[in-house]
């Protein structure tokens, strides 16, 4: 599979995280020659904080996960590609249970602290050994994770994914790091989306602030991202802090944050990059609606707009569809205080076009890869930025075939 062209050029150097072991396997269940199976091992002790779909149709490892996360601590991660365990009944049901437990006898922990996600084609049940036979594997295999393995588990979760994605950034001087991968590719929209993103961090964080820090930073990155407006069953990000650093938030709070927030919006940023088809990444400001929760529901109505995405892969510099999607997302607005850039050139503003557009330079900036789209609705201090992708022939491509 060809990467996509916005892809980084390479896979981060991420350090290992204290008190955290890896392993990758391969179960066959739907991809051959390739590890579709991970398993993350964590000390006594491990907080964890977590953010789930907004699906009514959730899969069984969210719900699992929704039970189990009330507990604040956690001992093991286990995730599965291929498929989402999803619509699968009393038998998805059946297989988180058996792999908990199973996760759990192998490792002397309880099956409430092994959580589990999965990730794959929807409505397809299978049985518990598809995986259960290969934990002994798993868990024989485990080791601190240097590069190289960071890499091999961005790779294990991926599905239509076309390059591992991983992320990391120091906390301030405080000694510790937060590091974490992430999947994701098609049926992404804002509330989560077919995406699974997994953080680690050596610091001590309890699990109160760790639950409200993950929340936090997912509002500000993998809720702000679309490809397609589509929520999936599966959505799950695992934010577990071990402190094996010794290192406290509370000495280093503010650090902290800014470390969880950089990491998530470079995780979030790789998956609108690799979304389907896309070959343009497109940032989306919005500034002056009545309130930040408004100027969001301009930003992602203009982000899922498919004529705004398909003019822009189109390098056309349609204006005309972004005053649609300001004026569809149910937000205040008014026309003549409405001004809208494309990259550095002002297009319209009191009503109308401005005076001094040129087309010419805003398809200039639409024919490279990196798109700004800016809008001030001029009623109010609201602002946010949502970040997508164009919509290209190559997303029906690959979501027409993807069963097959």
């Amino acid at each position: 599979m060809t990467s996509s062209p916005l892809a980084p050029q390479s896979f981060p150097d991420i350090p290992t995280i204290g008190g955290v072991q890896f392993a990758v396997a391969a179960s066959g269940m739907r991809y051959s020659g390739r590890n579709d199976l991970f398993l993350a091992i964590l000390p006594p002790k491990t907080t964890v904080g977590g953010v789930f779909t907004q699906s009514l149709c959730p899969s069984a490892p969210v719900e699992w996960c929704k039970q189990s996360i009330s507990k604040g601590s956690a001992r093991a991660l286990l995730c599965n590609a291929g498929n989402a365990n999803a619509f699968t009944g009393n038998a998805g049901l059946e297989v988180v249970g058996s792999c908990a437990n199973a996760v759990a006898k192998l490792t002397s922990i309880t099956p409430e602290e092994v959580f589990l996600a999965s990730t794959g084609v929807i409505g397809e049940p299978f049985l518990p050994q598809v995986i259960t036979e290969h934990l002994s594997t798993l868990v024989g295999g485990l080791e601190r994770p240097d590069s190289k393995m960071w890499k091999e588990a961005a790779n294990s979760i991926r599905t239509t994914d076309t390059f591992p994605k991983g992320a990391y950034f120091r906390v301030g001087d405080s000694g510790s790091f937060i590091a974490g991968i992430a999947k994701g590719s098609g049926m992404i929209a804002p509330n989560m989306a077919t995406m699974l993103a997994f953080i680690f961090t050596d610091m001590e964080v309890n699990e109160g602030d760790l639950q409200t820090l993950t929340e936090q930073s997912v509002n500000k990155s993998f809720n702000s991202i679309t490809v397609d407006s589509d929520t999936s069953t599966s959505d799950t990000v695992l934010t577990f802090a071990t402190g094996a650093s010794g290192a406290s938030v509370e000495d280093h709070r503010l650090d902290f944050e800014d470390a969880l927030d950089s990491v998530m919006l470079e995780l979030a940023h790789q998956i609108v990059r690799d979304g389907e088809g896309a070959t343009k990444f497109v940032e989306i400001t919005v500034t002056g609606a009545k309130d930040d929760a408004a100027a969001k529901a301009i930003g992602k109505s203009i982000g899922n707009s498919p004529l705004v995405k398909t003019a822009i892969a189109a390098e056309d510099a349609n204006w005309g569809r972004i005053v649609m999607a300001v004026g569809k997302s149910g937000q205040l607005a008014e026309r003549d205080k409405l001004k809208i850039w494309i990259g550095d050139e002002l297009v319209a503003e009191q009503g109308m076009q401005s005076t001094s557009y040129k087309e010419s330079r805003a398809a200039d900036h639409l024919s490279g890869q990196e798109i700004s789209i800016r809008v001030d609705v001029g009623i109010g201090n609201g602002t946010s930025s949502i970040w997508t992708c164009d919509l290209t022939h190559g997303y029906i491509d690959i979501n027409a075939g993807y069963r097959s």
